[in-house]
């Protein structure tokens, strides 16, 4: 698949209406503590990340932080680029501004696209709206230093690949959850972040079911390693 034919099927899809909550699901833990209304609740703060795309001679590829190890927040998780919207700032400036911040990329060498179905977060209080950008060559990146511990990107096909696709079973707090995340480039993409892929995905035509009796719990239960590399979500 091109840039040009994923950007048609994202503005189609807004057109005719997003897969929505029941996309993000599919990379849900089960259960998943918090679990909003369709509608968002009352006091929910906006933020904004970038789901940034870009060409290879591998296809297109897709952008993707580490966050750094001393953070207050999802410490040492994959996230996209994004953070708080500012007031008075549109959603798409503040994807634009947040990727800046955080990875180097210049906001005029991307072109949004579109917005995807907003995720509402409930440890933080915040919803994610996804925003969808293309650059027409590969950025130069410029990770800041005390938040970001690594950039790198995966192709939409190791994206796309059912085999990536994982659960593992997750103790937190005396209960034990049922995790589905992405194994991408030697990191597990988990939580909101996977969530947001799972729609994205979906709008493709590629949506990832980590559901299957194939890939139940591949990797056992989390140890307490494991929670401190990963963070909590």
């Amino acid at each position: 698949m091109t840039l040009a034919e994923i950007e048609a099927r994202v503005r189609e899809a807004i057109a005719a209406g997003l897969p929505g909550q029941g996309s993000q699901l599919a990379m849900a833990p089960r259960p998943r503590p918090g679990w909003a209304l369709p509608e968002l609740p009352e006091g929910t703060r906006t933020a904004a990340a970038l789901l940034l795309l870009f060409p290879s001679t591998d296809g297109p590829c897709l952008v993707l932080t580490k966050r750094a190890s001393g953070l207050p927040q999802h410490a040492g998780q994959v996230s996209l680029p994004g953070g708080a919207v500012e007031e008075g700032e549109r959603i798409e400036d503040a994807a634009l501004r947040e990727a800046h911040e955080e990875v180097g990329v210049e906001a005029s060498s991307v072109r949004v696209i579109g917005v995807l179905t907003p995720l509402h977060i409930p440890v933080s209080g915040f919803a994610v709206h996804p925003v969808v950008g293309l650059c027409g060559a590969a950025p130069e990146f410029r990770p800041a230093d005390r938040e970001v511990e690594r950039v790198f990107a995966v192709t939409l096909r190791e994206l796309a690949d059912p085999a990536r696709v994982r659960r593992m079973t997750r103790a937190r707090d005396g209960k034990t959850y049922d995790v589905p995340y992405f194994d991408l480039a030697g990191e597990m993409v988990w939580g909101a972040t996977a969530m947001i892929l799972a729609e994205f995905l979906d709008v493709l035509g590629q949506g990832p079911d980590p559901w299957k009796p194939s890939r139940d719990n591949e990797h056992g239960t989390v140890t307490e390693r494991t929670r401190n590399e990963h963070g909590k979500r």
